[in-house]
């Protein structure tokens, strides 16, 4: 049997984190990666026997390749507090683990909002993959490097994702910052086309052709602020060209 490593970042994640833990103790290893948070995250942590990381974040991509230096498993799941696996998922990594037929796998995650889970509107996410043949790059929006072939798990991973409007629009504008940034560092450029069709074509494909419309008014919210994140992307891009910020 292989040996499994879980690796969950937090910051202040007490309301959440219990769950995600109660949802990997099928794993050999768990490993809590913690930016300083300031309220329970941790006792919570060390009630279920986690291997604890206290780091000072800087970016995505440091904090988990720092976590993945102190894992032992054989293979490594990256979840996040507000995630679960459910006990159909458990049984598929168990069985891919063990398959010995691909290097990592991407996992199912279809949006949580307004207190409903949008099965139409979903993206595959690699998270499962041998610890030696991987690593993390970019600083926002961080990017699995594998060596070797990727699989698809079809149980869906339970993610909270957004706590509610508000908290959605506003992750939505931090991301476009760092994204902007990024563009701008790989010599990138906006224009005024990017700003009209770009969201167009973000609404159109997240609402029409991956059935967002199946889910209501919640596929039809979740459109629209999609569409205003890449809007809001190329705004700031254009901000940050024009040294405007």
């Amino acid at each position: 049997m292989k040996i499994l490593s879980v690796i969950i970042p937090t910051y202040n994640e007490e309301a959440y984190l219990e769950r995600a833990l109660w949802s990997v103790q099928f794993a050999d290893e768990i490993i809590v990666i913690d930016s300083l948070s300031t309220d329970n995250t941790l006792k919570i942590a060390e009630s279920y026997n986690c291997k604890i990381i206290s780091r000072q974040f800087d970016n995505f991509s440091n904090q988990k390749n720092h976590a993945l230096t102190f894992a032992t498993g054989d293979w490594v799941l990256f979840l996040d507090a507000d995630e679960r696996i459910t006990h159909k998922l458990q049984s598929q990594i168990v069985a891919a683990m063990n398959s010995n037929a691909h290097t990592g796998y991407k996992l199912k995650f279809p949006h949580f909002f307004i207190n409903r889970f949008l099965y139409h509107h979903y993206n595959y996410v690699t998270r499962l993959v041998i610890r030696t043949q991987c690593h993390f790059e970019g600083s926002v929006h961080e990017k699995l490097i594998i060596e070797g072939s990727i699989g698809k798990l079809t149980a869906p991973v339970l993610h909270y994702t957004y706590k509610g409007l508000q908290h959605y629009i506003s992750k939505k504008d931090s991301y476009a910052w760092f994204q902007a940034k990024q563009m701008l560092d790989k010599g990138k450029k906006a224009n005024y086309f990017h700003l009209a069709f770009k969201p167009f074509y973000r609404f159109f494909s997240s609402y029409i052709l991956r059935g967002g419309f199946r889910d209501g008014i919640p596929g039809l919210a979740v459109a629209s602020i999609n569409a205003y994140g890449v809007f809001s992307r190329y705004a700031k891009l254009i901000l940050l060209q024009n040294n405007l910020k």
